[in-house]
């Protein structure tokens, strides 16, 4: 006996198939993108420096590349990408597609300073990114022409604050992560030195010695070479402890104000959205990375404390300093150039 079926019932049985299909395919993909996620990474991974090839972070970068390389098992290539604050750079990854193939060495510059003194940017500091973790801080120092009579942080703050006097000190740009030390350290200690910004330490640093500004605020990794030639005077540390390389160089909180504390900071992240299963593999093993005693030697070596905390941690850490810096900008009156 043949069966016939109506009209109406030959397309609900094909409905019927095309969803039973539809819903195979669906799951197939799924099923084959979650397989490609666990096998991450199958090529080489891009990892972008927005600094200048051959400084501390620049080497910071390609020590974390060969290590997070060996750990992953895919070369981890570092492009430099140097510009406006790290601002070129980060714009950039924040386009790139979320799939682990591209990182970037971001730092406190890009999540909390850039954001405190512009209005508008290219990407959202917390919405932007995916945190994969903070690895390392760059301490900050003040530093003074050798021929002042300044040799420490209480003869600066009278100096400073001494009737009719004009006092000025010198950063490595305006908005800088010097600038901000500095603003906070006036905060701190009740001085009103005007502010000379430079385009780079070089620049800065050599003022300073040639006595055009008679205090500067900078790195100690640009600033350990004229400390060791007796060009600059290190006076005070503006880090929460004593840095090893300047060991004889007492802290602010040391100085008579507890708790200070100021830094750059750097992290490692990825474009938002990263897949769990990817963001995961790089944590691991940017965590097993930061426990390896050579790679933290060669950043002590250079003048980087090593510091890593995980990327909960480290939008935690944003969230907090945002409004932080903002705060020091406004009462500075810190501007984008």
């Amino acid at each position: 006996m043949r069966t016939f079926f109506s009209r109406k019932q030959f397309l609900r049985a094909a409905l019927c198939a095309c969803a039973v299909t539809g819903m195979t395919g669906v799951s197939g993909l799924a099923q084959a993108q979650t397989q490609t996620q666990t096998d991450y990474p199958q090529r080489p991974i891009k990892l972008v420096v927005p600094f200048l090839a051959g400084g501390a972070t620049d080497i910071l970068g390609r020590l974390l590349a060969t290590s997070l390389g060996e750990r992953l098992g895919q070369a981890v290539v570092v492009e430099n990408k140097p510009g406006a604050g790290t601002m070129v750079a980060a714009a950039m990854i924040a386009k790139a597609p979320p799939d682990g193939y591209t990182l970037f060495l971001g730092s406190s510059s890009t999540l909390v300073l850039n954001p405190a003194i512009r209005k508008t940017l290219a990407y959202d500091p917390l919405k932007s990114f995916t945190m994969l973790g903070s690895v390392a801080t760059m301490g900050q120092l003040v530093v003074v022409n050798p021929q002042t009579h300044i040799k420490s942080l209480k003869e600066l703050i009278a100096a400073a604050n001494a009737p009719g006097n004009t006092l000025s000190y010198a950063s490595f740009g305006s908005g800088s992560s010097a600038h901000f030390g500095a603003e906070l350290l006036q905060s701190t200690i009740g001085t009103k030195m005007t502010h000379v910004p430079f385009n780079g330490s070089s620049q800065s640093l050599t003022s300073v010695m040639a006595g055009q500004v008679p205090v500067g605020i900078d790195t100690v990794v640009a600033s350990l070479p004229q400390v060791r030639a007796g060009k600059v005077r290190a006076i005070a540390s503006l880090s929460a402890e004593r840095h090893p390389l300047y060991p004889d160089v007492p802290t602010v909180a040391e100085s008579g104000y507890p708790g200070f504390a100021s830094e750059a900071w750097f992290a490692l992240m990825g474009p938002a959205g990263l897949p769990a299963p990817v963001r995961d593999k790089i944590e691991s093993a940017l965590e097993h990375a930061m426990a390896q005693p050579e790679l933290l030697r060669k950043l002590r070596e250079v003048g980087l404390n090593p510091q890593w905390t995980s990327g909960k941690l480290l939008m935690t850490r944003t969230e907090r300093e945002l409004p932080e810096m903002k705060a020091i900008a406004t009462k500075a009156e810190i501007h984008a150039d």
